[in-house]
């Protein structure tokens, strides 16, 4: 069992958001669903992305997600980047530098490895390159990056 469990809060549709994350990520599974009798809704629920384990509670319409808290997926490839980018924010909202909040009220940064090493470069020019360009992006793009590094 892991130290620390993320735990999700949400109005009556817990279920429904474990079975999304499920069906999106590969490495992924529904753990357990307990409901308060025979035929009720989902009370609380618990599932798995990528070895990270997170808790599920209908909790009632008293607290909501904010952007405070998000999710920051490393991603290999742009591929990647590209599938999770569209299939968290369907039904969501699409924000600025790799942010996007899904259906739930979730937010989450999808995030390629390559700009977490474009930006450890030693050249501060490249660095601000870099950075402005993520800047001016929505979903981030890894060529575009490439090139602002490379002063193209």
């Amino acid at each position: 069992m892991q130290k620390i469990t993320p735990f999700l809060w949400f109005d009556g549709n817990a279920e429904e958001a474990m079975e999304f994350y499920a069906s999106i990520f590969k490495e992924s599974k529904i753990i357990s669903k307990n409901r308060l009798g025979e035929g009720q809704p989902l009370f609380l629920g618990s599932f798995k992305i990528e070895n990270q384990e997170f808790m599920v509670l209908n909790g009632g319409p008293h607290f909501t997600f904010s952007p405070a808290i998000s999710f920051f997926v490393n991603c290999n490839s742009q591929k990647e980047v590209d599938k999770l980018w569209e299939q968290l924010s369907a039904g969501g909202t699409k924000e600025r530098c790799g942010w996007l909040k899904d259906k739930f009220g979730i937010s989450w940064q999808i995030i390629p490895t390559a700009l977490g090493k474009l930006m450890n470069d030693k050249d501060p020019e490249k660095v601000n390159r870099v950075r402005n360009a993520m800047l001016q992006m929505t979903k981030i793009e890894i060529v575009e990056l490439q090139k602002a590094y490379e002063g193209l």
